[in-house]
């Protein structure tokens, strides 16, 4: 005790002996406590075991295929109550056999896991470590959240603890001190209002109100009623007193699907999961959602896990948009989670759209799902007026040599900005662009490594991958010595739109800065594919430029994409009969371009489907992506165990990282040279492909081989 806060007159040695019977006690108890043994605590030395269930299965944050099991550990008494399955706990990992005091496992590194099951007695003969804690009392992870994981992990060939690391958020205190609010009562059903136009779409909306589980894939009208619909069946499914969740590919969709369920419903009764809201109000909206308080969710992409209860409704929204594929490992679809959950739970699915999808015609075209579109007046009623410019077109065309816009383009552009604003789509955002042959349209490839060449300023030809400059350039196809831009940005398409229309304002819409409601002024707003915003009202016209240089990109899916890009930003324009128009620089006669013109996905998903199941080539067949240094992919591939009916193509070298930008999912890291191997399975082998690359790698990594190898089940762009 130091002299400002005792006694005055006490000094010096004097002043212990002079303390008060009552502080001689309390150090006499503390001494007689201390002299107690105790265990010590996260390794609960001479601690006593729980009496019931005195051991505890956990999953440990080990994202390893090897260590892909359930590890024991012993409860000790104190952490009785709290040690429940689903908390997360922390556990000692890491110990050898040696390291044994007192019958019980000690040593290694703290590391994170989660509780998933008491249990009278271990499997494992050896002395086990105890539970160091228990992190908190909350129990996070169900028996259905659990089963679901684990389904996916099997599906993509990969480990428990990645799922869970996409499935469960992070941990914040606070959140989790706050109690979730009651649950509200079921709202009443629903009016079919504007899901009238589609053919049985009334009977879809009793069916989830009655409690039924109906599987559908919706072809969605062009226009700004998609998210009241959405809302609609999310309404009704609650009516029936179950859950549902809706995914869609980023926070602009999931805002409309929350003010719509919001003017539908009210308040409290959905919650809204996206990464914007933050990691204390996200963990929060998930702790109500897991608690029972919320009954339905919107999210993107990480909301698929969602621990709704009593899930009666899952939905997907543009299912071929690249934000529905997992970037982290192991690399989730959401359609693909959702139609597992849709099987597992046994509740009613959805996957809605614009446009339509390989992966979706084939679920109509198995009978797992039943069409629920409108009728071919009611399409033409509500889609507006397409044109096409072709390279005939641009030829015969003076202005389209000379300018960004070709005529047809320029007039409708200025017939549209007299009566509002006019959306202009461009393939990508910038300025510099990549080359290709003016006279043959071939792209333009660097001499030393096959790069694509881009414009630089002051004319210079750059290397897109090594950098170097290219001044000889000539066309090895037809011989030409012109290039024109394969794609020009979006910065220089609004530079040269200003010049074309001085007197109309411009706004640019992309990666940087993404506009999410423009008024219903005249004006011109350009942006890339995925990023246009909302014009309220609708926008007079819309010119959809360099459609061929969408339509090129070597990829499977490049001719979907395109007109999936295409009908989305189309569906922003108000209808013919209001003299909505889209303009498309695109050859006519391609099969995409003419989907457009008859507003018709639906058909030209099923014509794809049925070329994809002549080729054998997904959705028809499973697929994996393997990639790695030669050496290692050699390796690989000789010690896999594929089934019989699998088949190798390749391996092909994987083109390397551009320097100066991220690395894409996949992609060899800068420096070094891959190759990839796809390997190719009939329908009903895809569980044992997956659990063939999985046990390689697995085995190989329980090796500890140096060189990594990198796995993918269904990649999204093979090539």
């Amino acid at each position: 005790m130091s002299s400002e806060n005792g006694d005055p007159g006490a000094e010096g040695d004097g002043g212990a002996a002079q303390a008060p019977p009552e502080q001689l006690a309390l150090i006499r108890e503390s001494v007689r406590k201390a002299k107690t043994p105790r265990a010590k605590p996260r390794t609960w030395r001479g601690a006593a075991l729980a009496k019931d269930l005195p051991v505890a299965r956990v999953l440990v944050d080990k994202g390893v295929l090897h260590l892909d099991r359930y590890f024991d550990y012993a409860v000790p008494e104190e952490l009785d109550a709290q040690a429940q399955p689903g908390v997360r706990v922390r556990v000692r990992f890491g110990a050898g056999r040696h390291r044994v005091r007192e019958g019980r496992r000690e040593g290694g590194g703290l590391i994170d896991g989660f509780l998933v099951e008491r249990r009278a007695e271990s499997d494992y003969s050896g002395p086990l470590a105890a539970l160091a804690q228990v992190v908190s009392p909350e129990p996070v992870l169900s028996e259905e959240l659990l089963c679901l994981a684990r389904a996916v992990a099997d599906r993509y060939a990969g480990s428990l603890a990645d799922v869970l690391q996409l499935a469960v958020p992070p941990r914040n205190a606070r959140a989790e001190q706050r109690p979730s609010p009651a649950p509200l009562p079921p709202p009443t059903a629903p009016e079919t209002a504007s899901f009238g136009r589609y053919e049985h779409g009334g009977a879809f909306l009793d069916a989830l109100a009655c409690g039924g589980s109906p599987r559908a894939v919706w072809n969605a009208l062009p226009g700004p009623l998609w998210s009241e619909e959405l809302a609609r069946a999310v309404a009704a499914t609650l009516a029936s007193g179950r859950g549902a969740l809706v995914v869609v590919p980023d926070g602009r969709a999931a805002a409309r699907v929350d003010a719509a369920l919001t003017a539908l419903l009210g308040t409290g009764r959905h919650a809204l999961l996206t990464a914007d809201a933050g990691p204390e109000k996200r963990y929060a909206q998930w702790l109500a959602v897991r608690r029972g308080s919320v009954r339905a969710v919107v999210g993107t992409r990480a909301a698929m896990f969602a621990p709704v209860q009593d899930l009666g409704l899952v939905a997907v929204w543009d299912d071929g948009d690249d934000s529905h594929s997992e970037q982290h490992a192991p690399q989730p679809h959401a359609r693909d989670v959702l139609l597992l959950r849709a099987a597992l739970d046994q509740c009613a699915f959805l996957l809605g759209g614009f446009g339509c999808t390989v992966e979706a015609a084939q679920l109509v075209e198995s009978g797992w799902a039943r069409p629920l579109i409108a009728g071919r007046e009611q399409v033409r009623r509500a889609a507006p007026l397409v044109r096409t410019v072709g390279d005939d077109d641009l030829a015969r065309d003076e202005a389209a040599r000379a300018a960004r816009l070709p005529t047809l383009a320029w007039q409708t552009a200025r017939e549209g900005l007299r009566h509002g604003p006019v959306l202009v789509q461009v393939p990508r955002r910038g300025y510099a662009p990549r080359m290709a042959c003016a006279q043959c349209r071939a792209p333009a490839r660097c001499r030393h490594c096959s790069g694509p060449l881009q414009g630089q300023d002051a004319g210079v030809l750059r290397c897109g991958w090594c950098g170097r400059e290219e001044s000889a350039w000539h066309c090895p196809e037809c011989g030409g010595f012109r290039l024109r831009a394969q794609i020009v940005g979006a910065r220089r398409t609004a530079e040269e739109l200003g010049r074309a229309f001085p007197a109309v304002p411009v706004r640019t819409s992309g990666r940087e800065h993404v506009l999410d409601t423009v008024p219903e002024t005249p004006a011109l707003v350009v942006s890339t594919p995925g990023a246009e915003p909302v014009a309220e009202g609708g926008y007079a016209a819309a010119l959809l430029l360099d459609g061929w240089a969408m339509l090129v990109r070597p990829d499977l899916r490049a001719g979907e994409d395109a007109l999936r890009r295409w009908i989305a930003a189309g569906a922003l324009v108000r209808p013919q009969s209001e003299g909505g128009t889209v303009v498309v620089v695109a050859e006519p006669t391609l099969r995409p371009v003419q989907a457009l013109v008859r507003w018709d996905p639906v058909g030209h998903a099923v014509r794809e489907l049925a070329e994809r199941a002549e080729l054998g080539f997904p959705p028809v067949s499973r697929m994996a992506a393997v990639s790695g240094t030669p050496e290692a992919l050699a390796e690989f591939l000789a010690s896999v165990e594929l089934p019989s009916d699998a088949e190798v193509l390749g391996p092909v070298p994987v083109p390397p990282s551009p320097p100066g930008r991220p690395r894409r999912p996949g992609a060899p890291p800068p420096g070094e040279h891959w190759d990839r191997a796809l390997v190719r399975v009939p329908p009903g082998s895809g569980a044992a492909l997956a659990a063939a690359l999985k046990a390689a790698q697995a085995a190989r990594m329980a090796r500890g081989s140096g060189e990594a190898v990198r796995v993918r089940i269904d990649p999204a762009d093979i090539g």
